[in-house]
């Protein structure tokens, strides 16, 4: 990609085919795409050369750990909101496990000021449903969603909300001001001491098996719940083929019910944990080849609405040791966009409008967010991604802007590169390098 430099604050990005689609131009300007057509004048803009560039509206992540405040040894949103750009995105959602936790108007307005200050992207805090994450008594729902950070989506997610009383409690109260309730689906009382997936290969490694029901019998049970009270429901990461069948059940019936998937649930299995390589290790665990093939098609179809990262970087003292004292845990901002090439696009199960529909539309609509996730027409917000669909890069944890390094893809070649990330109109990433 070649720039034209000027000082005008306007830029013309020649050539790119959005949405895969045949070659245009696009005019950005005073923070939202001005106009959309071939061969539009230059004039005192500085040119971005995008050809043989698919450009897609700004990626939305709801699910990404930045650590701050408290594990700034892992990452922070300095760092973390680096990555994101770096993969694409223009918004992401920081989840409430920090240290303290974000369950409190003043925590969720401290991580979305560090967001504005970093200024990669935009960071909209997930406020925690309980306490301290103790799945005890509700949070300060209500202030968290009328503090400057006008939090909408809440998740006790690292724990899931196992009190089906509370639950109930915390989709009534969200329902008032259009909130959503992100829940990690993991019956705690069938997981006690789990680490790898259950079934014969667990069994012969050794390792305690986490079932797919602790997932499936929380979902069944809260797309019920959601359905009594009339709220909104949202399930983190979903990685078993069973779970897709409750969630295909429920939308069947008109209940507001949405869910994601992450990359890595996406592309990589159980078989990997043959390696006892504690980078494999992760919550929910990496499933059969059968959940993961039944993970793409849901994606396809649409009964899983998104693919969110799940972002979680982990310290080096945590993530490199013996498999059971490990953290769980796997990097994915960076690597997002090219897991997704490689298991949906080149398999021929989304094109590069339902990439964007995946990644970004859904997303933000899930999150309630105005300013992402439009069309890249005339008019709308300049956020947007230059991607090369045809590049081939090999992963290297050290080049990674992430302060931490457990990527499960260390070493691993995949498709697609980020070229540029443009976050209401002023590049964020340039020639593939942080701005």
């Amino acid at each position: 990609m070649r720039t034209t430099p000027t000082t005008t604050g306007r830029y013309v990005v020649t050539g790119a085919r959005v949405l895969g689609r045949e070659p245009t131009d696009l005019l950005l300007e005073d923070g939202v795409v001005a106009e959309v057509g071939p061969g539009l004048a230059r004039g005192r803009a500085e040119v971005v050369d995008a050809d043989g560039l698919v450009a897609l509206p700004g990626l939305v992540d709801l699910h990404t750990h930045l650590r701050e405040p408290g594990r700034e040894d892992a990452e922070t949103v300095e760092t973390g909101t680096a990555a994101a750009a770096l993969g694409g995105f223009t918004a992401v959602h920081a989840m409430a496990n920090t240290d303290p936790v974000a369950d409190t108007a003043g925590v969720v307005e401290q991580v979305w000021r560090l967001g504005r200050e970093a200024g990669h992207c935009d960071v909209h805090p997930v406020g925690a449903v309980t306490v301290g994450l103790t799945g005890e008594r509700l949070a300060e729902l209500g202030a968290m969603a009328e503090s400057a950070a006008r939090v909408r989506v809440f998740s006790d997610d690292g724990a899931c909300v196992s009190d089906a009383v509370l639950m109930r409690r915390a989709l009534e109260y969200v329902k008032a001001f259009g909130g959503v309730v992100a829940q990690h689906a993991q019956e705690p009382r069938l997981t006690q001491g789990a680490q790898m997936n259950e079934g014969e290969l667990s069994g012969v490694l050794g390792l305690a098996g986490w079932p797919a029901v602790a997932e499936e019998a929380i979902i069944a049970r809260d797309v019920l719940l959601t359905a009594h009270v009339g709220s909104r429901l949202h399930v983190c990461h979903v990685s078993s083929a069973g779970s897709v069948e409750i969630l295909r059940w429920a939308k069947s019936k008109g209940w507001n019910v949405t869910a994601e998937v992450t990359p890595h649930h996406l592309l990589l299995t159980d078989a990997l944990a043959t390696s006892y390589d504690p980078l494999f290790k992760v919550n929910p665990p990496l499933r059969t080849g059968e959940d993961v093939l039944a993970l793409r098609e849901a994606l396809a179809d649409g009964t899983i609405d998104a693919v969110a990262t799940d972002h979680a970087p982990h310290s080096h003292e945590d993530k490199d040791c013996e498999w059971a004292a490990a953290a769980m845990g796997m990097l994915g901002l960076e690597t997002a966009l090219s897991v997704v090439q490689e298991a949906m696009v080149e398999t021929g199960l989304l094109d590069w409008a339902g990439v964007a529909d995946r990644m970004s539309s859904r997303p933000a609509r899930i999150g309630l967010l105005d300013g992402h996730g439009h069309a890249l027409e005339a008019g709308a917000p300049a956020n947007l991604v230059l991607l090369d669909p045809a590049a081939r890069r090999t992963i290297d944890p050290f080049a990674l802007a992430s302060r931490s390094r457990n990527t499960p893809y260390a070493g691993r070649e995949l498709p697609g590169a980020v070229v540029a990330t443009f976050l209401r109109g002023v590049p964020t990433v340039l020639d593939g390098k942080l701005q």
